[in-house]
C-alpha cells in the first residue's frame, strides 16, 4: 500500500500543477502543438500555419514546448540549417485532453455567451441607477 506524502508535498505538487497549467493554457501553446499533430513542421511552416504569431513568439513557444518534452527538435546539419518539430506522445496527450476542452467549450459556447450578456446588463443597469 502506498503511502501519502506530508502536506507540505500536496502544496509544492499543486504549485507544479498550476505552473504546467499556466503553461500549456497561454495563447500559442494549444495553436502550435494542434499544427504538430499530424506532421513534422520546419520553423517556417509552423509560423505561416499558426496564424499571428510573431517568430519571436513562436521560437520561445517552442523552446518552452521542447523542454517540457512536449516536442522535439531535429536539426539537420545543412546549409541552410533545417530544423524540424515533432510532437512527443506528451505532447499528443496534452493535444488530446485539450480537445476535450475544446468540445466542452463547443457544446457551451451559446449557453456562456447568453450568461455573459445577462450579467453585463444587470450590471449595466446597476451603474446607472443610483444608490
Amino acid at each position: 500500500m502506498a503511502t501519502r506524502e506530508p502536506a507540505a508535498t500536496d502544496e509544492q505538487a499543486c504549485r507544479q500543477v498550476l505552473g504546467i497549467l499556466g503553461l500549456v493554457g497561454d495563447k500559442w501553446t494549444i495553436p502550435v502543438i494542434g499544427r504538430l499533430r499530424d506532421q513534422t513542421l520546419r520553423f517556417s511552416e509552423l509560423h505561416r500555419a499558426v496564424t499571428g504569431i510573431s517568430q519571436r513568439m513562436l521560437t520561445l513557444t517552442l523552446r518552452q514546448l521542447e523542454r517540457d518534452g512536449l516536442l522535439t527538435r531535429t536539426a539537420h546539419p545543412s546549409v541552410p540549417p533545417r530544423v524540424e518539430y515533432t510532437l512527443t506522445p506528451l505532447g499528443r496527450a496534452l493535444l488530446d485532453a485539450a480537445e476535450g476542452l475544446g468540445e466542452w467549450a463547443e457544446a457551451h459556447r451559446h449557453e456562456i455567451g447568453d450568461n455573459q450578456r445577462r450579467y453585463d446588463e444587470v450590471q449595466a443597469r446597476q451603474a446607472q441607477s443610483p444608490v
